[in-house]
């Protein structure tokens, strides 16, 4: 797709207006590191819903993204149908083309891992007459980022220069974020669920126990403990590992299906074909705590059971042993996997979707940016 191609509807046009209860209208630019790819990343699927709620509570939303191979050669979506998105090759073109937008918007949004990502935030922080925001998509691994010295979208002196801090990570890490950093105001932003391309797919259960991720050298551990280690010792056991960029040379046990990237239309037919769904967390999230990902709700949204490893704030977005299950072993996995009954198992899954559809859909995260807005721009952010 050629840069600036812009979305097959909306066109940047004005969509309807808000919904009830919402802010007034505003012009948003985000910067972010895909909407049109989901391959190797979790960013895309937050962005769409994001742009989506946004457009329909009545926005103008324009989404930036930086045009590099690897995504032009495995765009699950081109042509976003939400706001106007354009495709830039260089900073140098991005400021061209878009500094006058940026100038006129009322919010304008830099993500995290966004390719020069320090340079394109300075840009906007000098052009920009309104609000601006930085999303850390990954904010632990930020802020080991920042503390090492090699964070190349980001940088501790543009950090007290947002107005807005916009965080996946809740908990503690805000106050750090503010203390440590010098933000203006550190929110949390989590990740959430699209319940329209997420919902039941009832099949038949394939797969015990199913996983959906990119590879991660610091996550695979995880992913071994909880997935591979029972899969060894229950040969009679199904298993599913689905993701990108898995080494090659890695051995899997062979009841373990294996499938590459799934773009998102397929993932409710995935979760849909397992009796459980496995969430594994990174290192660097596991440490900071409050730090879910986007699989939790993806799986809670279809109505499969969950179960994680164990992490800090879990329970602040479901309840264990009612809405979500905890294992730290394989044993703790073999025992629910085996023994857990189907009535039980059943009862677990509509008790998530119920807590998604109820906390941490798309439309709950635009509200969420429109107080955020609401506040900065009362306090001059």
């Amino acid at each position: 797709m050629r840069p600036g191609l812009r979305a097959a509807a909306g066109g940047g046009e004005p969509g309807p207006r808000p919904a009830s209860g919402a802010s007034r209208t505003a012009d948003i630019v985000l910067l972010g590191l895909s909407i049109t790819s989901s391959w190797g990343n979790g960013h895309a699927t937050t962005y769409r819903g994001l742009v989506r709620e946004l457009v329909r509570r009545g926005h103008r939303v324009t989404f930036l993204e930086r045009d590099v191979p690897w995504y032009a050669d495995n765009r699950d979506l081109p042509r976003p149908p939400w706001g106007r998105t354009e495709l830039y090759r260089n900073v140098e073109e991005l400021k061209d083309r878009f500094t006058r937008l940026v100038r006129a918007a009322d919010l304008v949004v830099v993500g995290s891992y966004v390719p020069q990502g320090a340079a394109v935030g300075a840009w906007v922080l000098e052009q920009a007459g309104g609000t601006t925001a930085f999303y850390d998509i990954d904010t632990p691994v930020t802020l080991a980022r920042l503390a090492r010295g090699d964070c190349d979208y980001l940088t501790p002196e543009l950090v007290p220069r947002y107005g807005l801090y916009l965080s996946f990570t809740g908990g503690p890490t805000l106050r750090h974020v503010e203390r440590a950093l010098g933000a203006r105001a550190a929110r949390a932003l989590y990740c959430s669920v699209d319940p329209e391309l997420y919902r039941p797919e009832p099949r038949e259960a394939l797969w015990d126990l199913g996983y959906l991720g990119t590879y991660g050298e610091d996550r695979q551990p995880v992913l071994d403990r909880l997935l591979l280690e029972p899969a060894r010792r229950w040969r009679e056991g199904r298993f599913a590992v689905a993701g990108a960029q898995y080494p090659r040379e890695l051995r899997w046990p062979p009841n373990v299906a294996r499938m590459e990237h799934l773009a998102p239309p397929q993932h409710a037919s995935y979760y849909g074909a397992q009796r459980f769904a496995l969430n594994a967390t990174r290192a660097d999230m596991v440490r900071a705590g409050f730090s879910p990902s986007v699989r939790l709700f993806e799986a809670g949204a279809c109505g499969t059971p969950v179960i994680s490893d164990a992490w800090e704030g879990l329970e602040e977005f479901f309840q264990p042993g009612r809405e979500i299950l905890i294992a730290r072993g394989a044993d703790e996995v073999l025992r629910l996997l085996r023994e857990l009954p189907e009535e039980e198992r059943r009862r677990l899954g509509q008790a998530a979707r119920a807590r998604v559809l109820g906390e941490h859909t798309a439309a709950h995260r635009a509200r969420a940016l429109e107080g955020y807005l609401a506040e900065a721009s009362g306090g001059g952010g």
